[in-house]
């Protein structure tokens, strides 16, 4: 297996794990990380026997998975005002545009605030490294950001996470354990 094989095969791997994306997802999504050296057909034929794997697994997870309360936490953050996305783009600078398009298409008024998580977080998280959480106010206030970053972290500990952030508008706040357990989204 050459090295290209086994970096598209460990990407399978962590899209299959995050629970995100199905079969037919990751089958386009691979085409924009292969290159002339892979094996194309063994890698796409990879992808059906991770998930199947995955799926198994699922079985023996809690009814309510940290996932589930995190989705919970984030679903009542929105109705609060807060514009919480999860999986939004592949890094930190890749959640603010998706932050913005989501406030512009919601009512006038309704947000005040955001957070949000993207793909590097939830890798780490898959890892288990924590999960890095980002948040702000709409008007880049930082006196208002840290009190966005209050409710979350608040939020987060009521739904039973650790948390650990200092308080401050310079630091992303951390749930240190998380079981990334995210069930796997149907196929079309």
């Amino acid at each position: 297996m050459s090295k290209s094989d086994e970096h598209v095969l460990a990407c399978i791997r962590r899209w299959v794990w995050s629970g995100y994306y199905s079969a037919e997802d990751i089958d386009l999504m691979i085409d924009d990380i292969l290159d002339a050296s892979c094996n194309e057909m063994a890698l796409r034929q990879a992808i059906a026997p991770e998930l199947a794997r995955k799926i198994a697994a699922e079985k023996d997870w809690p009814r309510e998975t940290d996932c589930d309360r995190l989705d919970s936490v984030f679903y009542h953050l929105h109705e609060r005002g807060i514009c919480a996305l999860g999986n939004t783009g592949y890094e930190l600078s890749d959640g603010y545009p998706e932050v913005a398009e989501t406030v512009a298409n919601a009512p006038a008024g309704h947000y005040h605030g955001y957070c949000f998580y993207h793909g590097q977080d939830v890798e780490g998280a898959i890892a288990g490294h924590g999960l890095w959480i980002a948040y702000g106010a709409l008007d880049d206030d930082k006196q208002r950001g840290v009190a966005v970053g209050e409710a979350v972290a608040k939020a987060l500990r009521d739904a039973g996470f650790q948390v650990d952030w200092d308080g401050s508008y310079a630091t992303r706040i951390s749930i240190p354990k998380i079981s990334w357990q995210r069930r796997a989204k149907p196929s079309a």
